[in-house]
């Protein structure tokens, strides 16, 4: 008789061990590393694997490790230094927004398009919504005007920040300049990013290998004469995790593909626990039936399908405006008049032009 062999839900379905996938990823966000040469060195342990499969390794599961190393974060300061620096993205120059305490410690980074005012808002908004940064009493910046005005115009949507002192002290900016150089080269090794959402998941992992290496993690690991090493810290942060336990934190795994068992009652529960991401994510619940996660905050039910030879995506409303049973109706009606061969756009179209279609 066949024994099932435990494993993490996030692996399941996988061709290859979760040590070597966790082990690629690790390598290549921690050293100066490609994907071919990761795909050599796995060659050397008799694992065939494609520099592209580790590249989607890495795009997979690096938000997956950031939620689940942030349950051991220790909090940092809240006297800020901030400053960005340029990226290059598929030719073009991107702005990696950054922000450390006076101690060193990161605490924050967000990838955007432009340095502009805006670009600096969304920073900020992002770095106090993160779960334990504290609010910062002293915010250092650098010279650039938009960053001071849209600092300034944040107070009118939250009181708090007009008790932030502001400063603008150039040597001040002396520790996050300094920090910046953890990340720029690595991406030097790089041969460039080629999108935007690659570009904002490997830099997020390269962050949160800068952050490890700069022991701002708390784990539950006791060693007597010598410090642990990289790898038992990882094992013991990425170990089985309790899932009930993620939940419980905050720290759903929005890449995790929901199982037939916990489908059901389950899965309603855990639906308000889908916290708003960085960048785009699809949350799969079988079927092509996915929730669109923005990083606003939006949470859409969506569709896809194929009819006619094109690929269509159909929507299916907002949640929770459409709770999860009303959107599996949905799904199921549009799947029955697929296999009656009527695509369910045109329907939809043919419904709300007669007047007929109902919520």
């Amino acid at each position: 008789m066949t024994i099932r062999i435990s494993r993490d839900p996030i692996y399941r379905r996988r061709r290859f061990s979760a040590e070597t996938i966790e082990l690629c990823v690790r390598w290549y966000i921690t050293y100066r590393l490609s994907y071919r040469d990761l795909a050599a060195m796995m060659a050397e342990r008799a694992i065939a694997v494609s520099h592209t499969t580790v590249m989607r390794w890495v795009l997979r599961y690096v938000p997956e490790y950031e939620h689940r190393w942030a349950r051991f974060a220790r909090p940092p300061g809240s006297s800020w230094r901030m400053n960005e620096t340029a990226v290059p993205v598929r030719g073009g120059r991107h702005y990696l927004y950054r922000a450390v305490d006076k101690g060193g410690k990161s605490v924050a980074s967000l990838l955007c398009n432009d340095r502009n005012m805006e670009s600096a808002q969304a920073f900020f908004r992002s770095a106090v919504a993160q779960v334990g940064v504290p609010w910062p009493d002293k915010i250092n910046l650098d010279g650039n005007k938009a960053t001071h005005r849209g600092l300034r115009l944040l107070t009118k949507e939250d009181c708090r920040w007009r008790a932030v002192e502001i400063r603008a002290r150039r040597y001040l900016n002396n520790v996050v300049e300094q920090d910046h150089r953890a990340i720029k080269q690595r991406c030097a090794s790089m041969r460039g990013l080629k999108s935007f959402r690659s570009a904002a998941i490997t830099l997020a992992g390269i962050e949160l290998a800068h952050r490890i290496r700069k022991g701002q993690h708390s784990l539950p690991i006791t060693r007597q004469g010598h410090r642990s090493s990289l790898k038992e810290m990882w094992d013991s942060a990425l170990g089985q995790v309790n899932e009930q336990v993620l939940y419980d934190n905050g720290c759903f795994p929005l890449m995790h593909q929901i199982s037939r068992a916990t489908r059901g009652g389950a899965e309603e529960v855990l639906m308000p626990l889908i916290r708003p991401v960085r960048f785009p994510r699809k949350v799969s619940f079988g079927r092509n039936l996915y929730l669109l996660v923005t990083p606003k905050g939006g949470r859409f039910w969506r569709f896809c399908y194929r009819h006619g030879g094109k690929r269509k995506t159909l929507a299916l409303g907002i949640y929770p405006d459409v709770p999860m049973a009303r959107a599996r109706s949905r799904h199921q009606a549009a799947r029955q008049l697929l296999a009656a061969g009527v695509d369910p756009s045109l329907k939809r179209h043919e419904l709300r032009r007669d007047g007929k279609l109902a919520d």
